[in-house]
This record gives structure tokens, C-alpha cells and sequence, in this order.
């Protein structure tokens, strides 16, 4: 008998653990279910609401704070330059965010689908990652997140 909930996983929490440095209350990735490394991958994050940011975000009314979804999109991103070959070994880090668009709240109980793509590399450096997260098939954020590679 086969556990349909891990049929359809690449990526554990416990390997996305030792691609990325996050740990609680920074990693916002579950699991990632699709995987083509170095261009494209496709992550779950499952939101609670034993997570520390609804104490405050907002009593009686807990949304999910619109920087950590845009910080969701990155760690998907990060998965994506991690198993890039020939790449410097080193921390990439947000350089930038374009036009990123909130469509709707994301409340306990959701679960983010977080589709990222490489758009571009520069000179094995800087790179540019297009992100959306839906919830249910419905949009709920998208946009372009840059990253550098540290020193």
C-alpha cells in the first residue's frame, strides 16, 4: 500500500533542510514536488496557525504577512540555484523585488502551491527568478525576485 500523501514528493522538508541555511520560523517550505534543478520547481507550504506571526498579524484576524510569502517564492528560488552545476558555493541573497502583486489573503488553514522559474543568470552571480503562489488554483501572488550571490 503506497501513502498517497508522499507520492507526488521530490524534495522532503528534511531535504530542503540541507539545501537551505532557514530553519524555524524562517523555513517556509514544506516540501517540493516538482523539480527540473536549476529551472524550475514547484513547492507546498502549509499554513498555521500555531505560526509566531498571527500573534500579532492580526489578533481576532490572522493574515499571512505579505513578506513572507514573497519570502516563500525566494526559498523555491533558492531550491532552483542550489542545484544549479558549476555554480559558485556561497549564500545567495535578495537583491531586489519587481512587481510583485498580492491578489488575496492567505489565511491558517491554506496551503501555498509555489511555482518558481530561473529567468536569468549573470555572470554566475545575479539572477532573476519569476514567482507566483496559488492557493486552491487562485492566484494569490506573483512577481520577479533577484538574488546575488554573497561574498
Amino acid at each position: 500500500m503506497t501513502d498517497s500523501s508522499t507520492d507526488s514528493v521530490v524534495l522532503t522538508s528534511e531535504q530542503i533542510m540541507g539545501l537551505l541555511p532557514h530553519r524555524y520560523p524562517f523555513a517556509l517550505v514544506d516540501r517540493v514536488i516538482e523539480h527540473d534543478p536549476g529551472k524550475r520547481a514547484v513547492a507546498i507550504k502549509n499554513v498555521t496557525l500555531n505560526e509566531p506571526q498571527f500573534q500579532g498579524h492580526f489578533p481576532g484576524r490572522p493574515l499571512m504577512p505579505g513578506v513572507l510569502i514573497v519570502e516563500a517564492m525566494a526559498q523555491v528560488g533558492g531550491l532552483i540555484v542550489t542545484q544549479m552545476p558549476d555554480l559558485p558555493k556561497g549564500l545567495f541573497v535578495f537583491a531586489g523585488i519587481d512587481g510583485v502583486r498580492f491578489r488575496r489573503p492567505v489565511v491558517p488553514g491554506d496551503q501555498l502551491t509555489i511555482t518558481c522559474e530561473l529567468i536569468s543568470l549573470k555572470r554566475s552571480r545575479f539572477g532573476k527568478v519569476r514567482g507566483e503562489v496559488k492557493v486552491e488554483g487562485q492566484l494569490v501572488c506573483s512577481g520577479d525576485l533577484m538574488f546575488s550571490l554573497m561574498d
